[in-house]
Order: structure tokens, then C-alpha cells, then sequence
């Protein structure tokens, strides 16, 4: 069950990683009332996939994957984008106290209750590594009883060995349509990942169903914070 938030803050690097990862959750809140700002990072321009069968090229995929973007937005009722103006593949190399009070001042500006973001050192790419240590080090400046609540995605190959299980699971069937409508909105990204889904459904495969049914999260375990 959702708490009703003061205010959700998501801080991810990419057009698409709030359809994969938490727009179940994202078109709860909205429905609850609860408002929800999200803060991309890039526009994903350096993305491997043109579409299938392919619609963009190098030269148009950044204003498709923003179009997209904010296609996948309206599908979740999420009306506050913040677009971060960073450029895909290169979080790694912005500096880290710049980035860090990038956080901190959406931090301070809409005093979110619960942050979703990367789990540092389980997000497996480096924008997200990136972006998760931002996040860790802007929150962790502030005073232990004023910090957000912090829930976090992780899905790297050893996460479960190093960390446990997933400590938040948000079981929303009635919200499978929402998290659909805005895998759907990102086109150029997901029609393969889409299509076999879809396929896995139709053949009665459990995984496919729970996939649009369930999103799962880690709050962050600050007595083993290894962030520098």
C-alpha cells in the first residue's frame, strides 16, 4: 500500500527508465493526489534503438525521445517534468559536487517526502551510478530527521547477494494499463521489449502479467553507506 507523500521526487537519467522502473508507482500517487516532479536528466540521444521497424536516426532520436518522454508523462498524469540538459553517456564525467547541488536545490525547492532514484553501486550503467551518488550525497547533507525517505532501484546481477532481497513491493494490477500506455509512449526504445511481453501474455506466461503488475524497490541502507 501507498502512503499518500507529501511530495514524490524521481531523479533518473533517462527517457524511459521512470516507464520501466516505476510508473506503476508514479500513476498511483497521481491518482492519490500526490504530486509527482521528475527530474531527467538527459534525452537519452546516444540510445541504441531507431525504432521497429526504425522511424529515427541519430540526427532526430533526441527531439523523438522527447517527444516520447513527455508522451509517457501524460500517460502516468505526471505534470512536472524538469528536463536536466545533460548530455546521455557523459554523467560519469560532470563533476561530482556540480551534479550533487543540482540535487539539493530540487531538494530545497520542493521539500519532497520520498525520492525514487538508482541505488548506488547495483544500476549497472554508468548514468545511473552517476546520478545515484548525486542523490546520495545531496540527501545525506541534510539533517537525519529532515531527509527524504529513499527508494531505490537496483537490478544488477549480485544485488540480491549483496543487499537482499527488495524491501518494497508495490502490487498495483489496476494500474498494469498506465505502466503499458507509457512503455508504448517510448517507441523508439521498446517495441522488441514490448512486443515479446505482449507475446509472453497472450501465451499465459505468469512473468509477462506480473511484469506490468508489480515494481519493486530498496530503501536505502544509510549504516552501510559506502558513497564518497
Amino acid at each position: 500500500m501507498l502512503e499518500k507523500e507529501r511530495h514524490v521526487l524521481v531523479i533518473l537519467p533517462h527517457p524511459d527508465d521512470e516507464s520501466f522502473a516505476c510508473s506503476l508507482t508514479l500513476s498511483k500517487y497521481r491518482e492519490l493526489g500526490v504530486p509527482v516532479t521528475y527530474v531527467c536528466w538527459t534525452l537519452g540521444e546516444m540510445g541504441r534503438n531507431f525504432g521497429n521497424p526504425p522511424f529515427a536516426n541519430r540526427e532526430t532520436l533526441p527531439g523523438i525521445r522527447k517527444e516520447e518522454l513527455m508522451n509517457a508523462c501524460r500517460a502516468m498524469n505526471v505534470e512536472d517534468v524538469r528536463l536536466g540538459g545533460l548530455r546521455d553517456k557523459t554523467l560519469e564525467f560532470e563533476d561530482d559536487e556540480e551534479m550533487t547541488q543540482k540535487v539539493a536545490a530540487y531538494i530545497d525547492e520542493l521539500q519532497p517526502s520520498v525520492i525514487y532514484s538508482f541505488y548506488p553501486g547495483f544500476s549497472v550503467h554508468p548514468d545511473h551510478e552517476a546520478s545515484a551518488r548525486a542523490v546520495i550525497r545531496a540527501v545525506r547533507a541534510l539533517p537525519e530527521d529532515e531527509r527524504p525517505t529513499l527508494h531505490l532501484i537496483a537490478f544488477a546481477n549480485d544485488t540480491v547477494e549483496h543487499i537482499g532481497e527488495p524491501d518494497i513491493h508495490h502490487h498495483l494490477p489496476e494500474m498494469a494499463k498506465y505502466k503499458q500506455a507509457a512503455l508504448e509512449a517510448h517507441a523508439s526504445q521498446t517495441a522488441l521489449v514490448l512486443g515479446n511481453l505482449k507475446d509472453g501474455i497472450e501465451k499465459g506466461m505468469p512473468d509477462a502479467t506480473a511484469y506490468f503488475e508489480n515494481e519493486y524497490f530498496y530503501t536505502y541502507d544509510w549504516s552501510n553507506d559506502t558513497v564518497e
